[in-house]
């Protein structure tokens, strides 16, 4: 059988940027072998299956696979088919909201499209972040990812795991040259960064430019993710980082995360975070997203 794809790149308003992403239109008839056999062989960080919603009020269904399993929840694939759906129901600057069913739960979207290939969409999340027990000690986080434990941590920042539907180990480095340095030490990095989910999220402060801005990378090879251009889910989990270690009042906070620069992906993603009363009330990933290829893919 025939059925239609498309391919963007996501969080970036140029092809060839960003992260890319896979989405299969027609996935009716498809099992979760099929699903996981496609995503290997697009070999994308993720893949999306769209299914028509099991409520008639959201837009869609979506499954989202990486090369090597499923997950309940992900943001560039969010942020790629949102904008792709926006599209598809026409061209316009008028903005779009909807909801998509993803396995962690309705994501609420508002895309706003501009011309026939490219668009931003935000997100809320489905679900606030949440700081986990077992993060790695500065010693083993530097030793999975090849660096001098010295450079492990910046002001109050130290090592910590929080999820936001998908954990992640979040390891703070002291500047942009100590991160560009990082990368996966083989066994070590699965023993520091260990679980159902190996999947460490280093990060610096990006001391050009004004506001909030930081620069992070993504090494998930356990989960067939050598290094991710651009990581929506890790982003949203980083709210929960900065409520931890930033000195954040209340209102809304307006953050940008830099990824893939390193791959020559470079990516943006934009973090917003409303606080009330101490608390994180809500948070909110947007980004950008441009059509690069559509054809068939025969299963």
């Amino acid at each position: 059988m025939r059925r239609r794809f498309v391919t963007l790149d996501v969080f970036t308003d140029r092809p060839f940027a960003g992260n890319p992403l896979a989405v299969v239109l027609d996935s009716e008839g498809l099992d979760d072998a099929a699903m996981q056999r496609i995503a290997r062989e697009f070999n994308l960080s993720e893949t999306v299956f769209v299914w028509p919603p099991e409520d008639a009020r959201h837009r869609a269904s979506l499954r989202i696979f990486t090369p090597v399993r499923e997950l309940p929840f992900a943001g560039h694939p969010t942020v790629g088919t949102a904008v792709l759906l926006a599209l598809r129901e026409g061209t316009g600057a008028d903005a779009r909201a909807f909801g998509l069913e993803e396995r962690i739960g309705i994501v609420p979207c508002v895309v706003e499209t501009d011309g026939d290939d490219r668009g931003h969409a935000r997100f809320r999340l489905p679900r606030l972040p949440e700081a986990l027990e077992d993060a790695p000690d500065a010693m083993l986080a530097a030793w999975g990812l090849g660096l001098d434990p010295a450079v492990i941590g910046f002001d109050r920042h130290r090592a910590s795991r929080h999820s936001a539907g998908v954990p992640y180990d979040f390891v703070p480095v002291s500047s942009l040259e100590t991160l560009a340095q990082a990368k996966p030490a083989g066994e070590a990095f699965l023993k520091a960064f260990g679980g159902n989910h190996p999947a460490a999220y280093v990060y610096a402060r990006q001391p050009i430019g004004s506001g909030q801005r930081f620069r992070a990378r993504m090494f998930a090879p356990g989960m067939g993710i050598a290094e991710d251009p651009a990581t929506g889910s890790a982003a949203a989990a980083f709210a929960g980082v900065l409520m931890q270690y930033e000195p954040l009042g209340d209102g809304e906070h307006a953050i940008v995360v830099e990824q893939g620069y390193e791959m020559g992906r470079p990516s943006e993603i934009q973090l917003q975070v409303t606080i009330r009363s101490g608390v994180l009330a809500s948070a909110e990933i947007g980004g950008s997203a441009v059509i690069v290829s559509e054809g068939e893919i025969r299963a």
